[in-house]
C-alpha cells in the first residue's frame, strides 16, 4: 500500500514540473530581449564604422549572447586592439550594446636585431606598418611573413623571426640567421676528405644559403666520383642560431675504358682505345692513356690535377705522338702534294685561379716538340713546297689567361668564356725557331627558352630548364710577329673542328680569324639536332675581305661512352661528313 502511494506522489511531481517549465518557456518568449542600439567605446583612431563592419549584432534584432561572443572575437581579430568586451545596458526599447575596446599603441619606431644579410632599411621595404599608425598585429604578422619570404627567396631558408617585443610604441623584431657550425663529411673511403671539402665553398661560421649550397652540391656530383650525395642537418646541440651540415657520399668506380670511333671524309675511318681514371689515389688526379689507329694515328698519356682555385695550383704533364700518313698539303687553296708526318710533343703546365670570384685563371705551359715531314708523293706539276724544310725541334712557353663567366652548376654551358694566349718560341733546349704568336677567343652560350616562351609549344618537357634550346658561338682571332711561321706553328683552318666543309689544314698562315655558330635544338632528352654556320680564313697576309664559309646540319646523341657527334657540312670545296665525340666547342 505504501509502495503504491509513493508511485502516485512521484507521478504527480513530474506532471507539476512539466507544467511549470512549459509556463516559464511561454513567459521567456513573451519577454524576449531585443537590441536597442549598438555602439563602440574606447576607440580613438580606428573609426566606429570600421569596427562595427565586422559585427553581426544589429539594432532591432533579438539579443543573442553567442553572437555577441563572436562579435568580440571578430573585433579582436581586426588586430588593432589589445582588449575587447561588450557592455549591456537596459533601456526602454531593449538592451543597448556597447563594445568596449582598447587600442594598441601608436607605432613610433620599428627596429631589427640579429640581421646581417640585409640592413634594416632594406627589411623596412617589406613592412607595410609605418610609424604614426596604430599597431595592427594581423598586418604586422603579414609584414613578418614577407621578411621571411625575402630571406627564403634568396636562399636563406633557415632564417626565422624569433621574437617581437613591443614596449610603448617601439617594436623590436629579433631575427635569427643560422650559421654553419661544422660540416661533417662521411661515407668516403677512397676519396680524400679535402677533395670533397674544397668543392663545398661553405665554411664554418658562414650563413647557410640553400641556393648556393645546392649549386655546390651540383658541382660535387659533376666530378663523377659519387653515385649519390645526401645532405642532413643537425641543430639539437648547437641552439637555433647554428646548424651542422652532414654530407654523406656513396662512391662509385672512377676508372673506365672507352672505344673511340671516328670518321672524316678526308681522314677516313679511325678507332682506338682509351683508359681514364678521374680520381687516382682519391686525390682528384686524372690519368688518360690511349691511342687511335688509322691514317691519322695518335698515342698519348696525360697525368693531371685539374682542380685549381686561389690557393690550389692545377697542373698537368703529358706526352703525345702523332703518325699521320697521306696528308694533303695546300698552297693558295690548291692541293700541292701528299706527305707523311711524325710529331712528338712533351709538355708540362701549371696554373691557378685569381680574383675574388675566381672567374679569372692563368695557366703556364712549357712545350717541347720534334716534327718530321717526309715521303712527299702525288705532287702536281710545278708543286710548291713550303712544308718539308720546317721540320725540327721547337721549344716554346705558352701563357693562357681565361675569364670564365659560365654558370658552373648547370649541366650545360651558359654564359661567356674569354681566353687569350701568348706563345713564345725560343732557341733553347735544342729549339730551332724563335717567334711570338698571340690569339684570343670568345665562346658564348645563350639559352633561348625565355625568348620563345609562348611563341612555340612543342609539348611538355621538350625544351626544359636543364635541356634548353641553345645558341652557341665562337670567335677567334690571332696573329704573329713573323710573317712566315714554321709549318707546325701556323694557324690552320679546315676540318671537323674549325671550318667544316673544307680539307683539314686547307688554309694556313701567320694570321687567322674564325667564327663558328650553332643552334642546338633538343629533340629528346639524349638527342639533339644542330644547325651550324662557319666562316673564316688563315693566311700570311690577312685579307679581311676574303673569307670562306660553310653551313650544315648535325646530330648529337648522348651515350654511356660520351656524346656522339655527326655533322654534314656544305662548303665551298665539297660536302663533307664528320663523325666523332663531343661538341666542337
Amino acid at each position: 500500500m505504501n509502495r503504491v502511494k509513493g508511485r502516485f506522489v512521484v507521478k504527480a511531481a513530474v506532471l507539476f514540473l512539466s507544467f511549470l517549465l512549459s509556463a516559464l518557456c511561454r513567459d521567456a518568449r513573451a519577454a524576449e530581449v531585443r537590441v536597442a542600439s549598438v555602439g563602440v567605446r574606447g576607440n580613438e583612431q580606428v573609426t566606429e564604422n570600421y569596427i562595427l563592419g565586422v559585427v553581426e549584432t544589429k539594432a532591432g534584432e533579438p539579443l543573442d549572447r553567442d553572437v555577441l561572443q563572436k562579435d568580440i572575437e571578430a573585433i579582436y581579430n581586426q588586430g588593432f586592439f589589445s582588449f575587447v568586451d561588450a557592455d549591456l545596458t537596459p533601456t526602454p526599447d531593449g538592451m543597448a550594446v556597447v563594445y568596449s575596446v582598447m587600442e594598441n599603441p601608436t607605432v613610433e619606431e620599428i627596429t631589427f636585431t640579429g640581421n646581417t644579410v640585409y640592413k634594416s632599411d632594406v627589411l623596412m621595404k617589406e613592412v607595410f606598418t609605418q610609424p604614426g599608425t596604430v599597431f595592427n598585429r594581423v598586418f604586422f604578422r603579414h609584414d613578418l611573413d614577407r621578411i621571411q619570404e625575402k630571406y627564403h627567396r634568396d636562399g636563406y631558408v633557415m632564417v626565422r623571426v624569433a621574437d617581437v617585443n613591443i614596449e610603448g610604441g617601439v617594436i623590436t623584431v629579433k631575427i635569427v640567421e643560422p650559421r654553419v657550425r661544422e660540416i661533417i663529411i662521411q661515407g668516403n673511403r677512397k676519396t680524400k676528405t679535402y677533395v670533397i671539402r674544397r668543392e663545398i665553398k661553405l665554411k664554418n661560421g658562414d650563413l647557410f644559403n640553400i641556393t648556393q649550397f645546392r649549386h655546390q652540391l651540383g658541382k660535387l656530383q659533376a666530378l663523377g666520383y659519387f653515385e649519390d650525395v645526401n645532405v642532413g642537418f643537425d641543430t639539437t646541440d648547437g641552439g637555433d642560431d647554428v646548424v651542422d651540415v652532414i654530407l654523406t657520399v656513396k662512391e662509385k668506380k672512377t676508372a673506365s675504358v672507352g672505344l673511340n670511333v671516328g670518321y672524316g671524309t678526308e681522314s677516313g675511318i679511325s678507332g682506338g682505345v682509351t683508359f681514364t681514371e678521374t680520381n687516382l689515389g682519391g686525390r682528384g688526379h686524372q690519368l688518360d692513356v690511349g691511342f687511335d689507329e688509322g691514317d691519322e694515328a695518335s698515342y698519348w698519356a696525360t697525368y693531371s690535377s685539374p682542380y685549381m682555385d686561389r690557393r690550389t695550383y692545377g697542373w698537368r704533364v703529358g706526352v703525345m705522338y702523332r703518325d699521320y700518313i697521306d696528308q694533303y698539303y695546300y698552297h693558295d687553296e690548291r692541293k700541292q702534294f701528299e706527305y707523311d708526318e711524325t710529331n712528338l710533343l712533351i709538355y708540362a703546365g701549371l696554373g691557378k685561379k685569381f680574383g675574388r670570384s675566381e672567374e679569372w685563371s692563368w695557366f703556364f705551359t712549357l712545350n717541347w716538340r720534334d716534327v718530321d715531314y717526309s715521303n712527299v708523293h702525288e705532287p702536281i706539276i710545278g708543286y710548291y713546297d713550303d712544308l718539308t724544310m720546317w721540320g725540327g725541334v721547337n721549344f716554346s712557353a705558352e701563357l693562357l689567361f681565361t675569364l670564365d663567366k659560365r654558370d658552373p652548376y648547370l649541366t650545360y654551358s651558359k654564359g661567356l668564356v674569354w681566353d687569350t694566349t701568348l706563345e713564345q718560341a725560343v732557341e733553347f733546349a735544342g729549339g730551332d725557331y724563335s717567334y711570338l704568336k698571340y690569339w684570343t677567343q670568345v665562346r658564348y652560350y645563350m639559352p633561348l627558352n625565355n625568348f620563345l616562351d609562348g611563341v612555340f609549344d612543342f609539348g611538355d618537357g621538350l625544351w626544359t630548364e636543364d635541356n634548353p634550346l641553345l645558341f652557341a658561338g665562337r670567335m677567334r682571332i690571332g696573329s704573329s710577329t713573323e710573317n712566315d711561321l714554321p709549318a707546325f706553328a701556323r694557324y690552320a683552318l679546315g676540318g671537323m673542328n674549325t671550318l667544316r666543309g673544307y680539307h683539314s689544314r686547307m688554309f694556313e698562315g701567320s694570321n687567322v680569324i674564325l667564327g663558328n655558330f650553332e643552334l642546338r635544338v633538343p629533340v629528346q632528352k639524349n638527342f639533339e639536332l644542330v644547325g651550324f654556320y662557319d666562316i673564316g680564313n688563315a693566311d700570311d697576309k690577312m685579307n679581311w675581305s676574303n673569307f670562306y664559309d660553310n653551313w650544315g646540319i648535325g646530330v648529337r646523341v648522348k651515350t654511356p661512352m660520351g656524346q656522339l657527334r655527326l655533322d654534314y657540312a656544305i662548303g665551298g670545296d665539297e660536302n663533307r661528313t664528320y663523325f666523332g665525340f663531343g661538341q666542337m666547342f
